[in-house]
């Protein structure tokens, strides 16, 4: 990352380097353009207010030698009568020369009193600058220099710009590298601290991102403490119906039963390897639940239907407790797994009629409210403690254990409950008090 970085910030380094030497080149030559050509207005001015060009002939203040003796290089002089002939020019002889009345800056000087114009030569890497001012008596006065354009001047100057640029670059670098050191050495020290119980975060910026490390680790603490004790749970609760059926099964080897205690030792074994089977069957549902990544097939399902095909299968079991099941409410349909929802309400009812007393009554209800389907599962029977309400929906967790056991309760199925509806994205109401009865809603 840190090589990443420093690539990164000497390629923009030396792209501002590159970026300003072609800036500054062409800003200083648009000023040593404007120059020049300031420099030649005001010779032409000079020597128009000078009348040394005059009546077609040199004013006798100086000789047409010392006008010749001008370096045509720095400045060429060049007059040209009204009709474009050439009357005079420094540099050759005015007679070889051809008619110059076409010439851009000469036929504007005509036209407006002054012209000008710049003719570049990419063959000499030269500019040539004209400037031409209308004389009183007509002709034209013109005149000229020369100088390297912008390419050449670059060129010139390159090897400068590059030793420039590369002590620039090198110093960019050393910058760069202290800077991505400095940048990085909060966070290397955040990542070796991320196991700590709150690290930090090095910036404002990084907050939300330690934030969502803080909670996954807490999240995965509590799912690694969560299977460490269904693993405790599940080992204890399979070793004693496990151990009972190795009891059992022992005497009956050894002999040491006959008759009606033989009879109440096989009921004994069956109910022991009942409740075990539950368990595994429990075990494995929630095994199933867990794996997020099956793919699930949702369908439209009908809350009141599948209440009421439940306690048709369980009015056996709640009679047999003298407990009365009764269904309210109207159609109403989710988009739900069916097998699953049919679980849901199978474990909300065992668990109403297991934990109710003799005689109670329960009353589900199947609805719609507020546009939201939702189902009611309320019993009058032994109730739930505050101190247990928030943890009755936790694997294995139960209030009275010795009931939970004699009833045949594996301390699973509200926590299959509590998964199914989260799988549907429902949400689970309790109210409950000891000796009342409890009431559990799941609206979807």
């Amino acid at each position: 990352m840190k090589q990443r970085i420093n690539r990164k910030l000497g390629l923009i380094s030396l792209i501002a380097i590159v970026a300003t030497a072609l800036g500054v080149t062409f800003f200083c030559y648009g000023l040593f353009q404007s120059r020049v050509k300031t420099d030649l207005r005001l010779f032409a001015s000079l020597l128009k207010e000078a009348e040394i060009f005059r009546a077609e002939e040199l004013n006798d203040s100086i000789s047409d030698h010392e006008l010749k003796a001008l370096d045509p290089d720095e400045l060429r002089i060049t007059w040209v009568d009204r009709d474009g002939t050439v009357l005079f020019d420094n540099e050759t002889d005015a007679s070889a020369l051809p008619n110059h009345r076409n010439r851009p800056e000469i036929a504007e000087a005509f036209a407006k009193g002054s012209g000008e114009i710049t003719r570049r030569s990419d063959t000499f890497n030269l500019n040539t600058y004209y400037y031409a001012v209308l004389l009183e008596d007509g002709t034209v006065l013109r005149v000229s220099t020369q100088a390297r354009n912008i390419t050449s001047v670059f060129l010139s100057a390159l090897p400068v710009i590059a030793i420039i640029a590369l002590i620039i670059l090198l110093c960019c670098i050393l910058i760069s590298h202290m800077l991505t050191t400095q940048l990085l050495r909060p966070i290397e020290e955040m990542v070796e601290n991320i196991d700590g119980s709150n690290p930090r975060a090095a910036y404002k910026e990084l907050e939300p991102f330690a934030d969502k490390i803080r909670l996954q680790r807490e999240n995965i603490l509590a799912s690694v403490k969560s299977r460490q004790d269904f693993t405790a749970n599940v080992s204890h609760e399979l070793k004693t119906p496990i151990t009972s059926i190795s009891g059992y099964a022992e005497l009956i080897e050894n002999r040491m039963v006959e008759g009606d205690s033989a009879i109440h030792i096989a009921k004994q074994i069956r109910h022991n390897a009942n409740r075990l089977l539950s368990l595994v069957n429990d075990i494995i549902k929630l095994s199933e639940l867990d794996h997020t990544e099956l793919k699930r097939v949702f369908e439209p399902v009908d809350l009141y239907k599948v209440a009421g095909e439940s306690i048709k299968d369980l009015e056996g079991t709640a009679i047999s407790r003298n407990i009365i099941l009764s269904l309210s409410g109207r159609p109403c349909t989710i988009s739900g797994d069916p097998s699953q929802i049919r679980e849901m309400v199978d474990n909300l009812l065992q668990n109403a009629i297991r934990y109710n007393k003799e005689g109670g009554k329960v009353e589900v209800t199947a609805d719609t409210h507020k546009g939201h389907p939702h189902l009611v599962v309320k019993d009058n029977g032994i109730g739930i403690p505050k101190e247990h309400q928030d943890r009755i929906f936790e694997r294995f967790y139960r209030v009275d254990k010795s009931r939970s056991r004699e009833t045949g309760g594996t301390g699973l199925g509200l926590a299959i409950v509590k998964h199914i509806a989260e799988i549907h994205s429902g949400t689970i109401e309790l109210k409950s008090a000891p000796g009342e009865g409890t009431e559990i809603t799941i609206s979807f």
